[in-house]
């Protein structure tokens, strides 16, 4: 039997990718999360009414460094399978959904906006369930990577909706005067 590469020599490769997309990848997310203030220490989202089932500030950190990580391995998984024709349109859709998500944190918490963020997250939904299904397509394993993800973006899509139908003037809630917000 004759092998290109080894199983040794494969692993190896795949972890090389890994090392390159999950620091890029938590990398997005934070730069985007750090544009404007989020969670309580912004003074817009202090001052709406949250639905009860909101989870503590520290959830949603911690809930997407996992995402993001779980990306970044589903990313390298699919960077690695160079042998599907499937592989080009999978990265590509993976970085649209990947920009649409860096977009929702900037849009909610500096520019006010619940309505259309509530719409980037029904997108970045779409977007997110094409990519896995097109991921599952190419490497089984990758997909399942990506289901904590569309999971988190329907919790994170209800609590939109919830704050959306709890605030109808959210967009006009002025932040005191120290606040550093984006202004559109």
């Amino acid at each position: 039997m004759r092998e290109i590469a080894s199983k040794q020599q494969l692993r190896l490769a795949f972890l090389r990718w890994a090392m390159v997309t999950v620091p890029f990848i938590l990398l997005l997310g934070f730069a985007s999360a750090r544009l404007v203030p989020t969670g309580s220490a912004n003074r817009w989202y202090a001052a709406l009414t949250k639905p009860d089932l909101t989870p503590p500030d520290w959830a949603f950190p911690v809930a997407w460094t996992i995402i993001y990580i779980f990306m970044g391995l589903a990313l390298a998984m699919i960077i690695h399978a160079r042998g599907s024709k499937l592989r080009g349109p999978a990265i590509l859709l993976f970085a649209l959904q990947l920009v649409v998500n860096l977009i929702w944190s900037p849009l909610f918490f500096g520019a006010h906006q619940v309505f259309w963020s509530l719409i980037v997250i029904a997108i970045m939904f779409v977007l997110a369930l094409a990519t896995t299904l097109l991921f599952g397509r190419i490497r089984a394993a990758a997909a399942w990577l990506l289901v904590p993800y569309l999971a988190w973006l329907v919790v994170a899509g209800l609590l939109t909706l919830q704050i959306d139908q709890l605030n109808p003037n959210a967009e006009t809630l002025v932040p005191s005067s120290s606040s550093t917000q984006i202004s559109l």
